[in-house]
């Protein structure tokens, strides 16, 4: 929500940018170029299920894409498919220019991978098992020490570094198996949940730290909690039964919401009829919610409201303009068509 107006408040401009479609067009070409992840076309059936269904798009380095969707639309399997850990029907997964299923090797030493319920040696300790991780990743003596203590700083583990993995909290083993997919510095991140499981300031920990490894690093994470797209998220990717819906920044894909781009006002003396010449009124509890007769007008509303509201005299308790809602977006372009009816 946009900040509110008071009885007080100095005039207001509200200014909207329409989208660009020629720099969204430039956009897309240099995703392509400089994609360190790169999908095409990925499809993986299991009998009859087409559980992906043609699925393409690019990560850049610098870029954290949050890959959202309801339980069973296709994003672990996606996901797998990405690191090499299971192969696709048809299809293509390119990791920094090179095809998983061609060269792997090559591929998977660029790839840091935290798999949905991530398995682990329950009876080595923590310290014991990320050394045997990094050894794993070809680090050895110094490397493999200095790759430790940065994992076990970047996710907190200091705590329990000689307890076994068996006796740790499930946000615990969590933790530790994000150590592992981190401890090889990766360039490229694919996280399936990676806040599963953690408590409220625990997510925020693993939140913070993707935004920040996003800042150097090509990150793909799946979630279904839709606070976390704003919290770290660059751009997000809705998948629904196999296939792509929506793909945008989350001002973006905000602006799909019904919502968006109306205008809430709580004014003594307004009056549904008078702000009806404006676009569509909902009355609320004390207030109304004018919408946009359509989306090329959302940005002239808020003025047009403002100078109504001048002109007529009524005094402003509050106000402001909706940005939009992506659970509201999330739960329309998901949902079973039966239940839409």
């Amino acid at each position: 929500m946009a900040p509110m107006i008071g009885d007080n408040a100095p005039p207001v401009e509200v200014r909207c940018r329409a989208p660009d479609s020629g720099r969204n067009r430039k956009r897309a070409a240099a995703s392509v170029i400089n994609a360190m992840i790169k999908i095409e076309n990925l499809v993986k059936t299991f009998g009859a299920k087409r559980a992906v269904d043609g699925v393409s798009f690019n990560v850049e380095r610098g870029e954290v894409l949050g890959f959202l969707g309801p339980n069973g639309a296709g994003k672990s399997t996606t996901m797998r498919m990405i690191t090499g850990f299971m192969p696709p029907t048809s299809g293509r997964v390119t990791i920094g220019g090179h095809d998983v299923a061609e060269s792997p090797l090559e591929a998977k030493r660029l790839i840091g991978y935290l798999p949905e319920n991530a398995p682990s040696y329950s009876d080595m300790t923590v310290l014991g098992f990320l050394k045997f991780a990094a050894e794993l990743r070809g680090l050895a003596r110094e490397a493999r020490k200095k790759a430790v203590e940065r994992v076990v700083g970047l996710c907190h583990l200091d705590s329990v570094l000689h307890q076994s993995v068996d006796t740790l909290s499930k946000g615990y083993k969590h933790r530790t198996s994000l150590a592992q997919a981190l401890i090889h510095d990766p360039e490229v991140l694919v996280l399936d949940e990676p806040t599963d499981g953690l408590d409220p300031n625990q997510k925020h920990e693993v939140r913070e730290l993707i935004h920040r490894l996003g800042k150097s690093k090509a990150i793909v994470f799946s979630t279904h909690i839709l606070e976390e797209v704003d919290a770290a998220c660059t751009r997000a990717i809705i998948i629904d039964r196999g296939r792509i819906v929506a793909n945008g920044t989350p001002a973006e894909l905000r602006a799909m919401s019904g919502l968006a781009g109306a205008v809430t006002l709580q004014a003594q003396g307004a009056t549904a009829e008078k702000l009806s010449a404006l676009g569509r009124v909902e009355p609320l509890n004390g207030a109304f919610r004018i919408y946009p007769r359509d989306k090329s007008a959302v940005a002239a509303l808020a003025q047009q409201v403002i100078e109504l509201v001048n002109r007529e005299g009524w005094k402003v308790e509050g106000m402001y303009s909706e940005r939009g809602e992506l659970d509201e977006v999330f739960r329309r372009i998901t949902l079973p068509d039966t239940v839409k009816a």
